[in-house]
């Protein structure tokens, strides 16, 4: 039997790279999608690939937006009981003094306001179930400076702190909150900006970068989170290649000396 049988899941970022291949995991396992992204076209292809699914053209920095992503879902699908917050863009690169200050804000925007409303609009009936959980995609960005990727860095780290203070708010009512990271992964997001003038100039060496993993590993890595099998590390930043089992067997050490989480060193 698949695995997420009778699961609801919205994945936002859904049309292409990373989201994509998040989607296409957890329709392999049995769970019912719903497909978020600005574009259209992407988002109604990859719909149309799934057993069941419903794509709905949505920008997360958006509240009403968002409101009628979980009404559709959950009139054409059934009350989520997941979502995977992977909307995210990078398109301020430079210096911070240099550029355009809209492209920073939206590259926080996305990442950050857009996993709140949408983390918002759906634990009131996850709460009410009484289960559910969320999957925040993340980066390594967030862990140390990233010059000339400011706007993107910041986004990542405060999504971050969102997801543990979100975790321990609803850890007294079956919903886990989790934050991702893919790794590097050569999407087409990473191609634009390794290609644009700005990339070539700033960060040239992320053309030439050999250690790219597959976009599939993050969905085996959310088809697992959503099975419940790791529901003890809620709170906790998880890579792609960790030992998932072996971080499973030490999750209460792991809560105890606080890992696997952005906080000061002193």
């Amino acid at each position: 039997m698949a695995r997420l049988q009778g699961q609801v899941a919205i994945v936002t970022g859904a049309g292409r790279g990373v989201g994509r291949a998040i989607v296409e995991a957890l329709a392999a396992e049995g769970a019912a999608v719903g497909l978020a992204a600005r574009s259209e076209r992407e988002l109604a292809e990859a719909a149309s690939r799934l057993p069941r699914a419903v794509a709905v053209p949505t920008d997360v920095t958006r509240r009403a937006d968002v409101e009628r992503l979980v009404a559709v879902v959950e009139r054409e699908l059934g009350a989520p009981t997941l979502l995977v917050a992977g909307a995210g863009t990078w398109d301020h690169v430079g210096p911070a003094w240099e550029g355009d200050p809209e492209a920073w804000w939206r590259d926080v925007e996305v990442t950050l306001r857009g996993t709140f409303l949408c983390t918002r609009e759906v634990l009131p009936g996850m709460i009410a179930g009484g289960s559910g959980r969320i999957v925040a995609v993340s980066s390594y960005a967030a862990n140390d400076p990233r010059p000339y990727s400011s706007g993107y860095a910041s986004g990542k780290a405060a999504l971050l702190r969102f997801v543990d203070s979100v975790a321990a708010e609803v850890a007294d009512h079956g919903v886990y909150v989790f934050a991702v990271t893919p790794g590097f992964v050569r999407t087409r997001l990473v191609d634009e900006v390794a290609q644009s003038t700005a990339g070539r100039r700033w960060l040239p060496e992320l053309a030439e970068r050999q250690d790219a993993l597959e976009p599939e590993r993050v969905g085996r890595l959310v088809v697992e989170l959503a099975s419940g099998r790791a529901d003890a590390l809620s709170g906790r930043f998880l890579h792609v290649l960790d030992d998932l089992d072996d971080l499973i067997a030490r999750a209460e050490q792991i809560s105890r000396d606080d890992r696997y989480a952005l906080r000061f060193q002193v």
